[in-house]
């Protein structure tokens, strides 16, 4: 990937981590804020490229809770210690592509204005078409596993 960008983050406590590997600048970035109620609750807004990758790293089996909402497809990755949302995962046909919570980033990074999106209005195979187009190829690791 030439021009990558590395973008650490982790959840308040440091048991869950992520390492997103992306060609886009952060600035040209447009967080994704998702308007449904769990999303609005979390204050979460998204990026990824289907071009980059995306690692959540688990300190334990113990350190991830999977939460399914809405149509259930779709694992939201949250820490069982501090509670934080790091992201989202879908797998599919043995194929896992993820999102990042952008507030869950280290540093000062510099995203673009969040635009707020609707997928609760999609059905089912609309929402899959759209995270297989934007989403990010990603892996979870779970140390001691």
């Amino acid at each position: 990937m030439t021009g990558r960008h590395v973008l650490d983050g982790s959840c308040h406590c440091g048991r869950l981590s992520l390492r997103f590997e992306t060609a886009i600048p952060p600035a040209d970035y447009r967080p994704r804020a998702c308007d449904c109620s769990f999303c609005v609750k979390h204050d979460a807004a998204y990026v990824s490229d289907p071009e980059g990758r995306l690692v959540f790293h688990a300190k334990g089996a113990d350190a991830l809770s999977r939460y399914r909402q809405g149509s259930g497809a779709v694992e939201c990755l949250i820490c069982r210690e501090c509670g934080v949302y790091v992201g989202a995962i879908f797998e599919d046909a043995g194929k896992t592509i993820g999102t990042v919570n952008v507030r869950c980033i280290d540093g000062d990074v510099a995203f673009g204005d969040r635009q707020t999106v609707s997928p609760q209005q999609l059905g089912r195979d609309e929402k899959v078409g759209r995270w297989q187009e934007i989403w990010t190829p990603a892996t979870i690791e779970i140390a001691g596993a």
